[in-house]
């Protein structure tokens, strides 16, 4: 493609040569002959300081912010902020015939992807799905590095789907994608929030900063699906352009409204009030799960979508994967389930659903990130002791630091809370000691992995599946008893 075809649209401040391009990076490693590198400044790397390697390495040009003095340097304001239309341009802005759906908030943007993926999927409808466990072309899965890859991943990803036939793609949109401008350039048909509660404040410094972010996605979308039930869920969309659809439980004043719910064992059940009544039968337990299929339904309807196609599609979901996820457990008389909370209101939701269908203990098995928020630590510590029956406290990724000091910053919030528990930093260790340890119906929480298949340590990174952990601990279990 010719530079200038890609350059489209870009505020550029010199004159240069036209030519071909065969790609476009901006990850030095990976910049081949005939590519247009473009230089954009990082927290710890600043690409600028490669452009004169990489016009070496035989980039054809290199956008850039200012002045370096090297051959076909294309000059803009920001770098950052136009990469996305850079790469949107390089892939024939392919999002453009798509109807984009974008999910946004702390907990719940997974299952509610792939709730209205499903949805649309049982109205005839091909969709693609960007997020945190895997992307998906109709049935087709790709791997997933980050929740919302960088825009060269993403325009790439929607030229598949394009190319695939699909008609809409469902995407979760983190707040450091939006912040990073990764999805710049886009229009979202109907982008719907979830809640807001404190993560990720290692990258956003505040929660203001954090909130800001999120609040980017409904500056850029035609219609907005909030949950009403939120404190931060109308102040989100306040003063936007786009039209506002509301969802609650605990409230009457919504456009869709959950009543009469129930939490079984198998599901939760509850009337759908809006224009229409019907019931929802979802088969996901948990009260987190009434307002991710009642987002998810709103947006269907809101997107078009027949409302008893939504409520048979529904009841239909088969959950996501390390989403309240049970591990076979055969020939047990206890429940081990996987969920990927690792925030305070993620960990505080999943032990409160399980509270309300537990028979017996709710042990919980958990740790918290290295080189992340570290107020987050004894918060957690708290509320696993607080609705917790039992605490296996250890390990989830270290990453850098050192995995006993992360234990000690989570047993400070455990302080003057009598719950007992023991702390053992093994993870794989801490799984076994919980299986031990079971009593007849207890439920076994894992939480904080979800749907990774691996674990990072100090060392490096090492594969390891929770699934896989369990399979394996139980079966030295049997062959303890034999």
């Amino acid at each position: 493609m010719k530079l200038s075809e890609i350059l489209k649209g870009i505020n550029v401040k010199n004159n240069y040569d036209d030519c071909e391009i065969s790609n476009v990076t901006q990850d030095s490693r990976t910049v081949a002959q005939g590519c247009l590198f473009v230089c954009i400044k990082g927290n710890t790397f600043d690409g600028h300081t490669a452009a004169r390697d990489a016009i070496q390495k035989g980039a054809a040009a290199v956008l850039v912010e200012k002045d370096i003095g090297v051959k076909n340097q294309i000059i803009t304001d920001d770098t950052r902020a136009v990469y996305s239309a850079v790469c949107a341009n390089f892939f024939n802005n392919p999002a453009d015939k798509l109807k984009l759906v974008g999910i946004t908030g702390t907990n719940g943007k997974t299952t509610t992807t792939f709730l209205i993926k499903q949805i649309l999927e049982c109205a005839g409808k091909k969709t693609g799905l960007i997020g945190t466990v895997q992307n998906m072309v109709g049935s087709e899965v790709y791997p997933a590095k980050f929740t919302t890859p960088d825009p060269y991943e993403l325009q790439k990803l929607f030229s598949l789907m394009v190319k695939a036939g699909c008609e809409y793609c469902v995407m979760e949109v983190s707040s450091q994608a939006l912040a990073q401008g990764r999805v710049n350039g886009l229009t979202f048909d109907v982008a719907a929030f979830s809640n807001l509660t404190q993560d990720h404040l290692d990258y956003h410094k505040t929660f203001e900063n954090y909130f800001e972010a999120k609040r980017i996605l409904f500056k850029n979308c035609k219609k907005a699906v909030t949950n009403a039930d939120d404190p931060h869920g109308l102040k989100i969309v306040s003063n936007l352009p786009c039209s506002v659809v509301t969802y609650a439980v605990n409230t009457n004043d919504a456009d869709f409204v959950a009543k009469n719910v129930k939490f079984k064992a198998t599901g939760v059940e509850y009337d759908l009030v809006c224009d229409y009544i019907g019931r929802v039968h979802c088969p996901i337990p948990g009260r987190f799960s009434v307002y991710n299929s009642l987002c998810a339904a709103a947006v269907a309807v809101t997107l078009g979508i027949d409302f008893g196609t939504v409520l048979d599609a529904v009841s239909k979901s088969s959950g996501v994967k390390g989403r309240i996820e049970v591990v076979p457990t055969p020939g047990t008389d206890y429940t081990v389930i996987i969920d990927y909370a690792h925030s305070p209101d993620g960990l505080e939701n999943i032990i409160t659903s399980l509270r309300e269908i537990a028979k017996g203990r709710v042990v919980t098995v958990f740790g918290c990130g290295g080189d992340r928020d570290k107020t987050k630590r004894p918060k957690m510590g708290k509320i696993a002791a607080e609705l917790s029956d039992f605490c296996v406290v250890t390990s989830d990724n270290p990453r850098s630091e050192n995995p006993t000091a992360i234990i000690n910053d989570i047993l400070a919030g455990m302080k003057g809370v009598s719950t007992p528990y023991v702390v053992v930093e093994n993870r794989k260790e801490a799984i076994r000691w919980a299986m031990e340890h079971a009593r007849k119906d207890d439920i076994i929480l894992l939480a904080g992995k979800g749907h990774e298949t691996y674990q990072i340590l100090p060392t490096g990174t090492i594969h390891f599946d929770e699934r896989e952990a369990v399979a394996e601990i139980l079966q030295d279990l049997n062959k303890n008893k034999e």
